[in-house]
Order: C-alpha cells, then sequence, then structure tokens
C-alpha cells in the first residue's frame, strides 16, 4: 500500500489501473456548477489543473463545464469513464442543496452513499482548528460514495474523494481554487506521477512573455519552428496588452527533451528578442521588480492617466516591499502641486499632459519617497478629453533616475479607456525596464 495525502490505492489496483500504456495516459478536467456555467465565476480552475496535469505527463484531451443538474452530471461523469485515464472534478462538495457532485459520483459508478469517519474527521477538524460550530447541514460532506477514497482537506470544510468508475481514476475537489490548489498538489499529481514509475513520458514547457508586438505579429515572425523543430508545439496566448510564447515539448527522455526545447528556445529569440522581456512567464511587473532587486534599488511611482494600474500591478507581485516605497495618483493639477512639487509655471505653460509636467511628477516621486528610481504617466486614455495636438491615446512617462531625469512621448490608441489605461501601464513599465537594463 501507499499513502498520499489521506488516499490510500493497493499497488495492484495501481498495476490493474496502469495496465494501458501508461506513457499515453490521457486525462479531462470536469468543473461544475451554474455560476461556472453562466459565466457569473470565471473558471480558473480548470486552466491551472490542465497546466499541472500536463507538467506531470499526463495529456489533457478535454474540459468540460456542467451545471447543477443531476442527470446531466451523471451522464457526463460515465462519458469521461468510457475514454480517460484520469479525471479532475472541481465544484459541487459543499454543504447545500446544489452541491451534487458525491451523490452523482455514487450514480454514476453503481453504488451507494455512505457515512465515511475519515471525511468526518476532516470536516469536524477543521470546525476545531477555527473554533467555528459546525452545522448539520455540514454533515453531507461526509456521505461519499462506496469504496471511494477521502482526500483530507485540511484548508477548507469540503473533503474530496478518489473514485474508479469502469477504467479511469476520478479525483473529486472543491471548487474553491485555494483548496483545489492544495489538494491537487498534495493528492492528485504525487499519485500521477507515482503510477509513471520508470516509464513516465515528460512534459515540458518554456513561456517567453513579449511586449510590443501583436499576436498575428508573432505568429508571422515564428512560422516555420514546428517544421524545423517536430517534437516542439507552439501555442500562443494573448493577454492584452502582453503576448505568451510557449513551447510544448513531450518525449520520453528528459535529456534530449531539454535540449530540443532549449534549441527551440534560441531560435525563437532570434526572431522575437528585441520585444522579449521574461523567458520564464514572468509578468512585466514581476520582471521589473526582479531587476531592482538585483540592482538594491527602490522605485517610487506618480500615476495620473493610469489612476493607480502600475502600482496595484507592482504590489501584487510578493515580496514588492522591498523595492516598491510610494504611490502617489495625482489625478489634478493641485495635486501634482501639493503632493509632488511639480511647479505651478510647468502646469501653467506646458499644462498637464506633457513631457516636462511629467518628467517633474517622476523627480517629485523620487524625493518624496526617498527612492532609486522615480517614474509617471500623465496622458489621455479616452474616450473623450483628446485634441489635434494630443489626441487620444497620448502618454508622457517620465523617469527620474540617479544619473537624471528623461521624458518620452507616445500614441497608443486602443479602442477603450481601459485598454488604454493598460497599455500606457505596459508601456512605463517597459521603459523602466529597459532602463534598469542600461538599455
Amino acid at each position: 500500500m501507499f499513502v498520499t495525502y489521506g488516499l490510500k490505492l493497493a499497488l495492484g489496483d495501481k498495476i490493474k489501473y496502469m495496465g494501458k500504456n501508461i506513457m499515453t495516459m490521457t486525462a479531462e478536467i470536469l468543473s461544475t456548477g451554474d455560476e461556472i456555467l453562466s459565466g457569473n465565476v470565471m473558471d480558473g480552475n480548470s486552466a491551472h489543473i490542465a497546466q499541472k496535469l500536463e507538467e506531470t505527463g499526463a495529456q489533457v484531451v478535454r474540459q468540460s463545464c456542467v451545471g447543477d443538474d443531476m442527470h446531466m452530471l451523471v451522464s457526463v461523469l460515465k462519458e469521461i469513464a468510457g475514454r480517460a485515464d484520469v479525471a479532475v472534478v472541481t465544484g459541487g462538495l459543499g454543504p447545500t442543496i446544489d452541491d451534487l457532485s458525491a451523490e452523482a459520483a455514487a450514480r454514476a459508478a453503481g453504488v451507494e452513499l455512505v457515512f465515511d469517519p475519515t471525511a468526518m474527521g476532516s470536516i469536524d477538524n477543521y470546525f476545531k482548528t477555527r473554533k467555528r460550530p459546525m452545522t448539520l447541514s455540514d454533515n453531507k460532506q461526509a456521505m461519499l460514495p462506496k469504496g471511494a477514497d477521502c482526500l483530507v482537506n485540511p484548508v477548507g470544510t469540503a473533503p474530496g474523494f478518489m473514485l474508479k468508475i469502469d477504467g479511469c481514476v476520478f479525483f473529486f475537489l472543491p471548487g474553491v481554487p485555494f483548496e483545489m490548489r492544495h489538494m491537487l498538489s498534495q493528492a492528485v499529481l504525487p499519485y500521477i506521477e507515482k503510477c509513471y514509475g520508470n516509464g513516465r513520458r515528460f512534459s515540458m514547457v518554456k513561456t517567453i512573455s513579449l511586449f510590443g508586438l501583436s499576436e498575428s505579429a508573432v505568429n508571422e515572425r515564428l512560422v516555420g519552428l514546428s517544421d524545423r523543430f517536430s517534437q516542439i508545439k507552439l501555442g500562443l496566448r494573448a493577454r492584452f496588452p502582453e503576448i505568451y510564447v510557449k513551447l510544448y515539448a513531450r518525449g520520453e527522455n528528459e535529456s534530449e527533451l531539454d535540449k530540443r526545447i532549449d534549441e527551440a528556445l534560441a531560435w525563437t529569440l532570434e526572431r522575437v528578442g528585441e520585444w522579449t522581456f521574461s523567458v520564464d512567464g514572468s509578468s512585466m511587473e514581476a520582471e521589473v521588480g526582479r531587476l531592482l532587486c538585483r540592482k538594491k534599488a527602490a522605485i517610487a511611482v506618480a500615476e495620473s492617466c493610469t489612476g493607480g494600474l502600475i502600482s496595484n500591478w507592482f504590489t501584487n507581485v510578493p515580496g514588492s516591499s522591498e523595492y516598491f516605497l510610494f504611490s502617489g495618483v495625482t489625478y489634478s493639477n493641485q495635486a501634482k502641486i501639493d503632493v509632488l512639487g511639480v511647479s505651478p509655471d510647468t502646469i501653467k505653460q506646458y499644462g498637464a499632459v506633457h513631457e516636462r509636467t511629467a518628467i517633474e511628477m517622476a523627480q517629485g516621486a523620487r524625493r518624496v519617497a526617498g527612492a532609486t528610481y522615480g517614474i509617471s504617466t500623465s496622458g489621455i486614455a479616452g474616450p473623450g478629453g483628446g485634441t489635434d495636438d494630443k489626441p487620444v491615446g497620448t502618454l508622457f512617462v517620465g523617469i527620474a533616475t540617479p544619473n537624471g531625469s528623461k521624458g518620452h512621448r507616445f500614441n497608443l490608441s486602443f479602442a477603450t479607456r481601459l485598454m488604454n489605461k493598460r497599455i500606457f501601464a505596459m508601456t512605463a513599465l517597459d521603459l523602466l525596464r529597459r532602463e534598469l537594463l542600461g538599455s
């Protein structure tokens, strides 16, 4: 027997389960819930699960979503059981009447629901640890399909479980993202890796982060990659205004795959290197933070047209307190004068949206915070407010450094105000990144 995070599975069952060809393990993902199906809640769970399963070498062949409908749930579970080796199901494990996953799994497997002491212990321990009272409805979460193995949930009320239906091993996990991620890493992934043994296929992904090119322009520059590197699959993902190039490789020889993907990376960078800011999938703000840490430098930000977006991105990065000192959203002219020390004569002569104003804003932020660098944005995000001289999409970025200050003007008009704010913020960060690199 081996035990993984509360999961017990006989070795004989493991061998029987892996009796097909373990190098072609197929996986499916099923998310459940009316709120997911209707689009009221974004399904980030499936993307995370798919990425992690691919990293183990499993091949994700399908993702599905079903609402809180017993008939549909049972039907889809049976379909998955007939074609996949392993499946991960999220949602529907809670105490309410619309949490149907356990009963649906039991019906699909042709078994009854039974009280599970391990599940009850998981629930009871969660409430005791947090000194919160249980309700009668919480007991529903301890009813699991007969023959299921409970997956203890130390970070939430709903235990998960593993159940074999026909030839497929199902993992049922909570829909709460934090709980799901914890249990996926502690129970599901170790199980799959254990099953692979020496016959494991390796899956590698290299992610290149770009800014400054459209998705179609990136695609044109990378035509021919798959022909040149037959083991490498190319994927593009746009998250405006960034583009992420993904290089996927699968095979049995880890060192050979590593060599191939490095060769494909070098080929790719020859064509898009000018616009690349990370080769490990990092965001622009994380990469700028890394560079600031490397230089033992600190940053202060003064924002007008971006309305605090740059500061928000910076502080979303864990550890940003090491280098992020100050944020001033100086939207009005008076705030620029009072908080940052912009000269009233500058505002009077040039206006708020001008290179000279942006420079003084950056200098003021750097001075107020005692930072190594100061950066500022001033512009016209639209949809109104533009002029012939300064149309919508006009952006001025100021950068104050230990060696002097500079201002930059851009014309970057996009379809919506939010798009303009995002590309304004990204442009400012990219300028700072290049400054930190000395380029």
